[in-house]
This record gives C-alpha cells, sequence and structure tokens, in this order.
C-alpha cells in the first residue's frame, strides 16, 4: 500500500506541519482550526507576519524549521519504510483523537496493514515504569496476553519494562498490539527494542506524530502519552513511582473521560507508590484482563464472581449449617443446649445431628455430641458461607 493515493494539499499541508510544529502545540492546533491548513502553511513558507500566540522569537524559529521541510521527500522515505500517513477526515483516522481538540495531532505516521481506525475502537493501554519489577513484568505480561485473547488491542510505548513486557504479551499469545512512538516510526526506539518493534509492525502497528527520522526528547514522550490515552478506551498503569510518566497517560484518559485503572503491588515498593496514589483517587483497580474488560468492554462481559474453595460444608442446607455452627469448639453439648443455640426445637436438632454424624462432622458420645476432628478447621476457621 502506497504511503497516500495521489497526495492533496490539505494532506501535503499537514505533513509539512509536522516537520514544524511540536506534537501536542495547542497554538499551532488553534491556527488550523481557525484558519485552514493551506493559509497556515502559506503564511510559513511566505515568511509572512507572526500568528496569534506566539512570540518573534518563536515565529522565526517555525519559520526555520519551515524552509527546511519537504513535504514529498517525507512521503517519499516513508512510502519506502513501508509506512503512510493518516489525515483527520481520512477513513482511517481513529475519530475519539479529535477529543483532544486543539491538541490533536496533525496526522499520524502508520507502520503495518492493519486499519488504525477499527483497531483503536477495541484498544486498551497497558503502561507503567521502564525499571519494573519481576512482578511488574509479569502482571503486565499476563493482563495482555488475556486481553488479546479476548479480542482486545493492547496500546503501549513501546519503551523498556512494563511497555515492553505489555507487547510480548499481546505477541506471545497470537494477539494484536500497537506502539506509540515518541520519534519517527521508522527509527525504532529504544534502540534495544528493534526487534520487538519490528515484529509489532509485522503482526500490529506501529504509530507516531513525528515525521521520518525523528528523534525522541523527554517533552516528546510526555505528549506522545495524550495519544495512547485518547485513542484507547481505557488505560490500566502497571508500576509507577510518584514521578512515573506512565500517570501522565492516566490524568490524561481521565480527563478524556476515559477508564483509568491500576494494577496494586506491595505497599512497601516505591514502583507502586504512584499507582496506589491514582487508586486512592477514582482508578479502579483491577487484577486481571476480566476485570480489565468488564469495565471497558460492553455491557454484560462481566468478569466471574471472585470467591474462595467451596468445602464440603458448604453444601450443607441452611439449617444444617446453623445446628454445626452451635456445636462448640471443644468438648460436648447436649441436645437441647444445642437446640437452643442453633434457634431450633431439640428434636429438629436431633434429626440434623445424625445427617452431621452420617456425612462425618460430629460423633456422640452417651448424651452429648462434639464435633469431629475433620470438622473443626473447617467451621471454626474457613470462609463463611455465602
Amino acid at each position: 500500500m502506497s504511503a497516500v493515493d495521489g497526495p492533496g494539499e490539505e494532506l501535503l499541508g499537514r505533513v509539512f506541519l509536522t516537520r514544524v510544529v511540536e506534537p501536542g502545540d495547542e497554538t499551532g492546533g488553534r491556527w488550523v482550526r481557525e484558519l485552514g491548513v493551506d493559509a497556515v502553511v502559506r503564511r510559513l513558507r511566505e515568511r509572512g507576519d507572526p500568528l496569534p500566540g506566539v512570540s518573534g522569537k518563536r515565529w522565526a524559529g517555525l519559520l526555520a524549521r519551515a524552509e527546511r521541510a519537504e513535504p514529498h521527500r517525507d512521503l517519499a522515505v516513508a512510502r519506502d519504510a513501508g509506512v503512510r500517513f493518516v489525515a483527520p477526515g481520512t477513513p482511517q483516522w481513529p475519530g475519539q483523537l479529535d477529543d483532544l481538540g486543539d491538541a490533536r495531532p496533525l496526522g499520524l505516521w502508520v507502520r503495518g496493514g492493519a486499519d488504525l481506525r477499527m483497531w483503536a475502537l477495541r484498544s486498551v493501554a497497558v503502561v507503567g515504569a521502564r525499571a519494573c519489577t519481576e512482578y511488574g513484568a509479569h502482571m503486565a505480561a499476563v493482563l495482555s496476553a488475556g486481553l488479546a485473547e479476548r479480542g482486545w488491542i493492547v496500546v503501549s510505548g513501546g519503551a523498556y519494562g512494563v511497555d515492553g513486557a505489555a507487547h510480548r504479551g499481546a505477541l506471545g499469545s497470537g494477539g494484536a498490539t500497537i506502539a506509540v512512538l515518541a520519534c519517527g516510526v521508522d527509527r525504532p526506539y529504544p534502540r534495544g527494542h528493534t526487534g520487538l518493534i519490528g515484529r509489532i509492525a509485522e503482526q500490529g502497528l506501529v504509530v507516531g506524530e513525528l515525521p521520518p527520522g525523528e528523534h525522541p526528547t523527554p517533552s516528546r514522550f510526555i505528549l506522545r502519552n495524550r495519544v495512547i490515552a485518547a485513542l484507547t478506551r481505557g488505560t490500566v498503569v502497571v508500576e509507577a513511582a510518584h514521578r512515573s510518566g506512565s500517570l501522565v497517560t492516566a490524568r490524561a484518559a481521565r480527563r478524556l473521560g476515559r477508564h483509568t485503572m491500576g494494577v496494586p503491588g506491595p505497599a512497601t515498593s516505591g514502583l507502586s507508590a504512584g499507582v496506589h496514589e491514582l487508586l486512592r483517587q477514582d482508578a479502579v483497580l483491577v487484577t486481571d484482563a476480566a476485570e480489565v474488560v468488564e469495565l471497558v468492554g460492553d455491557m454484560g462481559e462481566l468478569a466471574p464472581e471472585r470467591r474462595g474453595p467451596v468445602l464440603p460444608r458448604d453444601l450443607l442446607d441452611p439449617a444444617g449449617r446453623q445446628v454445626l455452627a452451635a456445636l462448640p469448639g471443644r468438648g460436648t453439648a447436649r441436645p437441647e443446649e444445642i437446640a437452643l443455640a442453633a434457634q431450633t426445637t431439640p428434636d429438629d436438632a436431633i434429626a440434623r445431628l445424625y445427617e452431621l454424624r452420617a456425612l462425618g462432622y460430629v460423633e456422640r458420645h452417651g448424651d452429648g455430641w462434639k464435633l469431629t476432628r475433620q470438622a473443626v478447621i473447617p467451621v471454626r476457621e474457613g470462609p463463611e458461607p455465602r
């Protein structure tokens, strides 16, 4: 598939602006919204007066970038790398990115054959610490594999740590994943993930706002996170310290009205402190893919009920459980004492006691009854029946 099919002026203008305006620049986004792409490009190419909202110094910097911008060349380089440019208003544009307002991307460079718009409709972001623990990597991989097995697209940032584990979990289960990069999609970053990002491009999608050859910067990483948040139905954070970029993604998701979720960790772990702070606010605690899907999925996609193991006494009818619970933990009790504690008649208590003896829960000693050894732990320490 070619990078574009006969690029029009609107598309060429957007490609041009990806070289000039930084991702997430709301001032530039406002120019495009109010004046149109063609008018903004013309003002920059003709070195006209500064547009509203920028200083002379910043305008000079934008003009210097504009002089070097070559949209036809960028599209040719992209085509050779198997990359296409998807612009707002085109069939593959994910409409949910419009929720970003003036911070909406000018367009997205996309590597991979899948339909970005369709995939984004059923996607979940899984993000977290780069320097994650084994626990964090395990949870990210297992959770992402579970999401992929349920037909969900896992979106992350392609970084070391939780991001990489999330992508690998989805790929390993035969599912799909999207990596949103803070650099040109033809130059994977980090370099140690070149092979992984290549696999993602083959089995999924690699997307980014920056044109071919562009490198990442700290600010570009932060601004990239708003795209991850807007693209997906919800964001899951797996391990994050208080000053973690993944918390930026979660907060952006919250502002956009998306679901925000967190996987808890040890209370003593600094790498889980940021997640726990999210959970103390309005994020939802999740521990597996089923719980994530219950939030972001369609009505009726409920996680299974969680409960402890079924004990033999759980199979007793309520009256039998009540009589069993009325026996003392040690020693014997007479039927009338048991009946009083169970709030029933002595005759009913005796009938229930013989049923319980047949099941091995009680035994008779003279005129009294006592619990058997096998009944003591289930009765006194087991979970309460539901």
